[in-house]
């Protein structure tokens, strides 16, 4: 077997269309820059070497049509075909869809499942479809699902879908709703928490979210849909604002953290759960409403799965 001999291009300057408008800049570069490996990607991000309109940028920073991108001399391999992923990983996500048409892809994530590689992992849910549906060149994340949250997420397979979802879910047009398993008892008259959120980082470079009146509003609805004596509650949250980890911090903040959750939870709830077999978060996103752009309404709902559903069996006796 032959290496490919890796060459190295010169100083890249790539001018922004207006149907790439409105992606995240590191997305873009993993879709352009075919056979460069993310990490080098993120890495020049990182450091600072990307600039955009002469200036530096952050990682997330959304592209607006007309930006100029500089980039860097990049060692380039010849072949640019992505490691395939193990097949059990793709029948496994190819089993999980719930809903495909010519636009949309709409799966019922596995908990445990990254959506997108990075900070550490070579693959996420929107790389193992891309090898699924290599005819499909615009497969774009519409939104995202932490790692360990399971649940419906949708995929768009056209720009316009992605647009059009994407200024859905800025005015409020999306209804998604998630079931979460907390701790204790959640009062029927416990409806809303509304409490400013601000991202941190710790030393380790983990990062995490806390209630500040410094922070990006955030606002969830919750309604109690089942109880078991004084030790859990079954409840539905609706973020109606989308912040990073909204109702885990909301959750933690009305006295009622997640079962499972490793970074917000209590290690001795988290622990008694996870000795009725409940092994993972107890947040799964569970219903969607979305408006599709012919008019009409998309309704889908995705059931939990075998862990959760014996752990809540458990429970009940």
């Amino acid at each position: 077997m032959t290496i490919p001999t890796p060459t190295t291009s010169g100083v890249q300057l790539l001018e922004v269309a207006p149907e790439l408008a409105g992606q995240r800049i590191d997305n873009f570069l993993r879709t352009q820059l075919k056979g460069v490996p993310k990490t080098l990607i993120y890495r020049i991000l990182r450091k600072g070497e990307v600039r955009v309109n002469k200036g530096r940028i952050k990682p997330e920073y959304k592209l607006q049509a007309g930006d100029i991108i500089r980039l860097p001399p990049l060692r380039l391999a010849e072949r640019d075909e992505p490691a395939p992923l193990a097949q059990g990983l793709l029948e496994r996500l190819e089993a999980a869809i719930v809903y495909e048409d010519k636009a949309l892809i709409v799966l019922n994530k596995p908990a445990g499942i990254a959506v997108h590689g990075g900070s550490g992992l070579n693959y996420g849910v929107i790389e193992a479809f891309r090898q699924m549906r290599p005819d499909a060149k615009e497969l774009e994340l519409v939104h995202r699902l932490d790692r360990d949250t399971s649940g419906l997420l949708m995929i768009a397979k056209k720009r316009s879908m992605l647009r059009h979802l994407h200024e859905a879910l800025r005015g409020d047009g999306v209804d998604k709703r998630y079931m979460a398993l907390v701790r204790g008892h959640w009062a029927t008259a416990k409806k809303r928490v509304n409490a400013p959120l601000q991202k941190s980082n710790l030393r380790s470079g983990e990062r995490m979210v806390e209630v500040s009146e410094e922070g990006k509003e955030a606002l969830t609805l919750f309604r109690v849909l089942r109880r078991f004596g004084e030790f859990a509650t079954l409840v539905e949250a609706k973020p109606v604002t989308g912040r990073t980890h909204q109702i885990r911090v909301h959750s933690q903040y009305a006295g009622h953290c997640i079962a499972g959750d490793s970074k917000y939870g209590d290690d001795d709830f988290s622990r008694e759960i996870r000795e009725l077999g409940g092994k993972r978060l107890f947040l799964h996103a569970y219903a969607l409403v979305v408006p599709l752009p012919d008019g009409g309404e998309l309704k889908l709902e995705a059931p939990v799965d075998a862990a959760w559903a014996h752990t809540l069996e458990r429970l009940s006796v």
